[in-house]
């Protein structure tokens, strides 16, 4: 497959939008029904070789062991438990409201109870509207959902080698439903004493120094899909730092900044994966030489802290 195909924002909004609700209500069963995780680790998707899964789950809550996967090569919704019972239904064809029903329906026939609070969309403009009555969102289209999970698929990759370069704390590279990127985040032992009022949200994803990045689809504020990175708390000159490649770009992003490389110029350089990994690393040196990093002791080369082989 060609390595980071075209895939404008526009050309697929409408599927991205009802494949973004499906991911959320799953998400939230996700949330509820498994062990919390520092900053959050428990609640991402991880990628699998047909699409994207929930991992096992239940058994804390009382419910038996389950697991939900979305299959995007063959587009349906499987859900499955650990005595081999099996429920799934496609996804095309479905509405916001009808894919809620129709999955609470497959964990019922499962034996699990899938209930969850605040059954409505996280942080999205129509986020006061329950998912069982949301008949807007409709739009499936099959080629769109299978590229959608195929550059997850080259991005995770991507993540998983700039991750083996760092020996200190890092996150798994997971796809955030709620924000619908795909991120990897390494770690300080440094604590960051956010105030009560950031919200339970920002006080566990960020109660550390974190360098963090990732990829993104688009969305109402940056209408294409980019590679991104920040470091929080922002230190002092960041954004005088250098980015490279030269299209690579500090922008504003609330009360900071993010690195930014467009997908479409990423596309355009010699060598895409080995532009967005040098984007990456030059996005970590800023923000974690600013932040006071051992850079130098923190490094892996190739994934490799056993010293006899290092070397080689």
């Amino acid at each position: 497959m060609e390595p980071f195909p075209s895939f404008p924002l526009q050309e697929w909004k409408d599927t991205k939008e009802t494949i973004h609700r499906f991911e959320q209500i799953v998400g939230k069963v996700r949330l509820h029904h498994s062990q919390r995780r520092n900053h959050w680790w428990h609640v991402p998707f991880h990628l699998t070789g047909d699409g994207i899964t929930t991992r096992p789950m239940g058994l804390v809550d009382g419910n038996p062991i389950f697991t939900v996967d979305f299959d995007f090569v063959r587009h349906r919704l499987v859900a499955s438990n650990l005595d081999g019972q099996t429920a799934s239904f496609p996804l095309q064809g479905n509405s916001v409201s009808s894919f809620y029903l129709r999955f609470q329906s497959a964990l019922d026939s499962l034996g699990v109870d899938g209930g969850i609070p605040y059954a409505t969309p996280f942080d999205l403009p129509d986020g006061d509207r329950p998912f069982v009555e949301d008949h807007e969102h409709a739009t499936y289209v099959p080629e769109h959902a299978t590229r959608y999970w195929r550059i997850l698929s080259q991005v995770a990759l991507v993540l998983e080698e700039f991750a083996a370069g760092f020996s200190g704390k890092t996150s798994p590279v997971h796809h955030f439903w709620h924000s619908f990127d795909i991120a990897l985040t390494r770690f300080s032992p440094h604590p960051v004493a956010q105030p009560e009022g950031a919200g339970e949200v920002v006080r566990e994803a960020y109660s550390r120094e974190v360098t963090s990045f990732g990829f993104w689809f688009g969305d109402d504020k940056i209408s294409e899909p980019c590679f991104y990175a920040y470091a929080t708390p922002e230190p002092e000159g960041l954004t005088v730092e250098p980015l490279v490649p030269d299209a690579a770009e500090w922008v504003p992003s609330g009360q900071g900044h993010l690195a930014l490389l467009r997908y479409a110029d990423a596309r355009e350089q010699d060598d895409p994966r080995s532009a967005v990994m040098g984007f990456f690393e030059s996005a970590y040196r800023a923000g974690a030489g600013g932040l006071g990093w051992d850079i130098d002791t923190l490094a892996c080369p190739g994934g490799i802290t056993d010293p006899h082989l290092g070397a080689h």
